[in-house]
C-alpha cells in the first residue's frame, strides 16, 4: 500500500515537474517532499532505535537515500523532479526546516539543567575546555593543509579553519542526552559530568559559532566589529539570565492564567523564541543562539514545564526533524567519495576529530579528578557529533564557509561518530562500579519520581487575616522553598478587599512565606530556589473565586483560616466552600498550642501516623519535606485502619511484619532526606485514639495526617480526622489527593 502511494506521488510529482517547468513553486511538489522526507526519515529512525541507535541517524539516512548519494544515482529524472534545484522551490522547504532548526535548539535549551551545571561545574568547566581546545587546534590546523579545492573562497581560509576547528570540537548535547537517558545512566554522576560537559560545550560553540558568523559576513578579520558581536552576546546572555529569567516566568504564567484560547502558553513560547532569535540576529550572531537561549529560560520556569515539553516535543520530533535532518542528507553527495583524494581526506577528518575530542576530554577528565574508567567514559560519550553537527554544517554551507564536498565530509564525519558513540559508551559505563553515596542519591530519586512533594509544580494559598493563616503560610514557604515553587496567596476574607488595601496586612503572610521559603532553601542548597509570591484578593464569593484559580493548574491548595472546625466537629461553611471548587489534592491547617502565639515558629517534634495507604504515604512525604529543618528526630506512628483492627482481634498472635515493613520504608524514605526519625506501633488501639496517645507521648507540637476525602454533599475526611482536629493539642496539617472516595 505504501509502495503504490510513494510510486503514485512519484508519477505525479514528475509529470508536475515536466508540465510546469519554469512556472511558480509548486505546492504540490512541497507536500511530496515533507511526505517523503517524513516517511523515510521517520521509519529509518524507528529501525535505528530497534538496533541502539539515534533516531536522528535513520532521519540523516533518509536524506542521503533521497539525494543525490542513491535515489539521484539510480533515478536521476525522478530525485531532480522531486527535489528541484530552483531556488524558489528549494527556498520553500528551506523556510520550514531553519524554523526547524530554532525549535530544535528550543527544545534542546529546554533539556538543559542548569541546576546540573552549577552541581558539577568545576569538573564539567574542566572537562569542556579541554575537549574544546584539543580539537579545535586540530581542527583549525586542518583547515590551513586542506587543498585550496575543498574551500569555496580560499582567500578566506582563517574563516574556514576557524569554522572547521569549531565544527570538531563541539559535542551534540541532544545525541549525548538521548543516549544517556536511554542507557539509564543520566543520574549516575559520570552521566551528569558527561551531560553537563555537553550543554557548556553547545553553548561555548554556539557562541563562537556566532563570532564566526558574524566575521563571514563582514568578509574581513575587523577586530572592532568582533568585539562588538562578542560584548552584544555578553550583554545578550547578562541580561537573559537575570531579567529575562523572570520575565520569562511571568509571561508563561500569565499566558496560562488569564489567556483563554488553546495552547496559550505554547503560543508565547513561540514568540519569545523568535524575539530573542531576532535579538541574537541584530546583534550580529546566529538566530540559534537566541532560540537556543530562550530554551533554557522556558525550561527554567518552575510551572508547566512537563506540559509544554510534551507539546513542543511531538511536533518537533514528527515534522521538523524529519524535514531538516532529511535535508541536511540531500545537501550531502557521498558518491564524492568516489574520488580516493577524497575518502582519504574525509577518513583523516573523521580520524583527526575522533582523536581530538576523545584525548581532550580524556585528559580533561582526569584534571577534573575523575578516575580513568570515568575518564574513558566520558571521552566516549563526548565523541559524538551527531545533529549539532549537522546543524553547524548547514549554516557553514549557508554561508558559503564550507563548500558542498566539505560539507558532505562533516556529514559523514557526524554520522560515523555518532554511531561510534553508543556502543563505546554502553560498554564503558557497565564497567564502572556504583559508589554508597551515589546509590543513595540514585534510590532517593527514583522514589521521587512516584512521589507527591517531589513532583509539585505550583502552590495555591487561601488564607483570610487569622493567626492561622500566617502559620499555614509558614507551612506553605517551607514546601515552596525545598524546589522554589511559586506561590499564590488568595486573600479570602469577608474583609478581603479591605485588607488588600492595607499593605501591612499582605506583608505579613508573604514575609511568612519568603521566611519560611529562604530557611528551607539554605537547607537544601542543590534542590531549593527562590520563591516568586504572588498575592491577590478575592473578587467573587469563595467557590467560585477558588474555581477559577483552579484552572490554573495548581498542584496543591492549602488552606489557612480562622474557623476550621464548627461546633458539630465538622468542617465550617468557609472550608467546605473552599474546597468545592478545588478537585486537586488540598490540605487544611490548624495552629494549635506554640503556633498559636508563635505561627511562624518551626515545629520541633513532627509526629505522622501512616498505615500503608496511598494517602498516609503522601502524609508522609509532606511530614518530611517539614521535618528537614527541625533538630528533633520526626515520629513515625502505625496505627490500624478498621479492617486492620478486625484481623488483629480475631488473631491476636498474628505476626507484626507487615506493619514493620511499612514503618520501615517510612524510615528508609526520610533516611533519604537525612532525617533523623523514632518508630512506634500501636495495632490494638482505635487510630483517632492511638495518634491522639501518641501526640501525648511523644509533646509532638504538629501532627501531619494523610487523609481520604469522603464523597458527600460536605467536605469529610473521616471519622479519624475529626477526632484529631477537635482534640489534638498539637497544631493539625491534613492532606488528602484529588479523588474523592465513596462511603464505606
Amino acid at each position: 500500500m505504501v509502495g503504490a502511494v510513494l510510486a503514485l506521488l512519484l508519477m505525479t510529482s514528475v509529470a508536475d515537474a515536466e508540465g510546469d517547468k519554469g512556472a511558480k513553486p509548486s505546492e504540490f511538489i512541497l507536500l511530496v517532499q515533507i511526505a517523503l522526507l517524513i516517511l523515510v526519515g521517520r521509519g529509518l529512525g524507528e529501525i535505528m532505535q530497534r538496533i541502539g541507535q539515534p533516531s536522528v541517524i535513520g532521519e540523516l539516512l533518509g536524506g542521503l537515500l533521497l539525494g543525490p548519494s542513491l535515489f539521484g544515482w539510480v533515478w536521476p529524472s525522478a530525485q531532480s523532479a522531486i527535489f528541484p534545484h530552483s531556488a524558489e522551490q528549494k527556498a520553500l522547504i528551506d523556510g520550514i526546516a531553519q524554523f526547524g532548526i530554532l525549535l530544535l535548539l528550543l527544545l534542546t535549551g529546554m533539556e538543559t539543567d542548569l541546576k546540573l551545571v552549577r552541581k558539577v561545574g568545576r569538573a564539567a568547566v574542566t572537562i569542556s575546555i579541554a575537549g574544546i581546545v584539543v580539537p579545535f587546534v586540530c581542527g583549525f590546523a586542518l583547515g590551513h593543509v586542506l587543498p585550496d579545492s575543498l574551500l569555496p573562497h580560499p582567500e578566506a581560509r582563517l574563516v574556514a579553519s576557524l569554522f572547521l576547528g569549531t565544527a570538531l570540537s563541539i559535542s551534540s548535547v541532544k545525541i549525548v542526552a538521548v543516549v544517556v537517558r536511554e542507557m539509564n545512566f543520566m543520574r549516575r554522576n559520570v552521566g551528569q559530568i558527561i551531560v553537563a560537559t555537553a550543554i557548556i560545550d553547545d553553548t561555548i560553540g554556539w557562541i563562537i559559532i556566532a563570532m564566526i558568523f558574524s566575521l563571514a559576513s563582514r568578509g574581513t578579520l575587523d577586530l572592532a566589529s568582533v568585539a562588538q558581536a562578542l560584548l552584544g552576546t555578553l550583554a545578550f546572555l547578562a541580561i537573559s539570565f537575570t531579567i529575562g529569567r523572570r520575565l520569562v516566568f511571568r509571561l508563561i504564567r500569565w499566558a496560562n492564567d488569564h489567556l483563554a484560547s488553546s495552547a496559550a502558553v505554547i503560543t508565547v513560547i513561540l514568540l519569545l523564541m523568535s524575539v530573542m532569535a531576532m535579538i541574537t540576529h541584530l546583534i550580529g550572531v546566529h538566530t540559534v543562539l537566541g532560540a537556543f537561549i530562550a530554551g533554557v529560560l522556558v525550561g527554567e520556569s518552575p510551572i508547566l514545564t512537563r506540559q509544554i515539553d510534551e507539546r513542543l516535543r511531538g511536533l518537533i520530533s514528527s515534522l521538523f526533524m524529519p524535514v531538516f535532518f532529511g535535508l541536511a542528507g540531500l545537501s550531502a553527495d557521498l558518491t564524492v567519495l568516489r574520488d580516493p583524494n577524497l575518502l582519504m581526506l574525509t577518513g583523516a577528518l573523521v580520524l583527526i576529530a575522533s582523536i581530538g575530542k576523545f584525548g581532550g576530554a580524556f585528559v580533561g577528565g582526569a584534571l577534573g579528578g575523575l578516575t580513568r574508567q570515568e575518564s574513558y567514559a566520558l571521552a566516549s560519550g563526548m565523541n559524538a557529533r551527531g545533529s549539532t553537527e549537522v546543524i553547524i554544517a548547514t549554516i557553514g554551507l549557508s554561508m558559503g564557509v564550507l563548500s558542498p564536498n566539505m560539507f558532505s565530509m562533516i556529514v559523514t564525519m557526524a554520522i560515523l561518530t555518532t554511531m561510534a558513540m553508543p556502543p563505546m559508551l554502553r560498554a564503558a559505563l557497565a564497567r564502572l562500579p556504583l559508589g554508597e553515596e551515589e546509590k543513595d542519591r540514585l534510590e532517593r530519586e527514583e522514589y521521587e519520581q512516584k512521589g507527591f512533594v517531589a513532583n509539585l509544580e505550583r502552590l495555591l494559598l487561601a488564607v483570610d487575616e487569622s493567626t492561622n493563616a500566617t502559620f499555614a503560610a509558614h507551612l506553605a514557604g517551607l514546601l515552596a522553598g525545598g524546589r522554589g515553587l511559586p506561590i499564590t496567596v488568595l486573600h479570602v476574607g469577608a474583609e478581603a478587599e479591605a485588607q488588600q488595601k492595607k499593605r501591612a496586612e499582605d506583608e505579613s503572610h508573604e514575609a511568612a512565606v519568603t521566611e519560611a521559603a529562604r530557611a528551607s532553601a539554605e537547607a537544601e542548597p542543590d534542590r531549593g530556589g527562590n520563591v516568586e509570591v504572588t498575592t491577590r484578593a478575592r473578587d467573587k464569593d469563595i467557590a467560585e473565586t477558588i474555581t477559577e484559580e483552579a484552572r490554573k493548574g495548581f498542584d496543591l491548595l492549602i488552606v489557612g483560616v480562622e474557623a476550621v472546625i464548627d461546633g458539630d466537629g465538622g468542617f465550617t461553611q468557609e472550608i467546605d466552600d473552599l474546597s468545592s471548587g478545588f478537585t486537586g489534592p488540598l490540605a487544611i491547617a490548624l495552629a494549635k498550642g506554640p503556633h498559636l502565639k508563635q505561627p511562624t515558629s518551626t515545629a520541633r517534634k513532627i509526629l505522622v501516623p501512616v498505615s500503608g495507604s496511598t494517602v498516609s504515604r503522601r502524609g508522609a512525604e509532606v511530614a518530611i519535606a517539614l521535618a528537614r529543618l527541625s533538630a528533633q528526630p520526626l515520629q513515625i506512628v502505625y496505627v490500624s485502619t478498621t479492617r486492620d483492627k478486625g484481623a488483629r482481634r480475631s488473631s491476636p498472635s498474628m505476626s507484626l511484619a507487615r506493619e514493620e515493613a511499612i514503618l520501615k520504608d517510612t524510615a528508609a524514605a526520610a533516611a533519604r532526606y537525612d532525617v533523623e526519625v523514632r518508630t512506634r506501633l500501636r495495632v490494638n488501639t482505635a487510630p483517632e485514639v492511638a495518634i491522639l496517645q501518641e501526640i501525648a507521648a511523644v509533646s509532638a507540637d504538629l501532627v501531619v495526617l494523610g487523609v481520604d476525602r469522603i464523597q458527600g454533599d460536605e467536605l469529610n475526611f473521616g471519622s479519624v480526622a475529626a477526632a484529631v482536629l477537635s482534640k489534638s493539642k498539637a497544631s493539625v496539617l491534613l492532606v488528602s489527593d484529588g479523588e474523592v472516595r465513596p462511603k464505606t
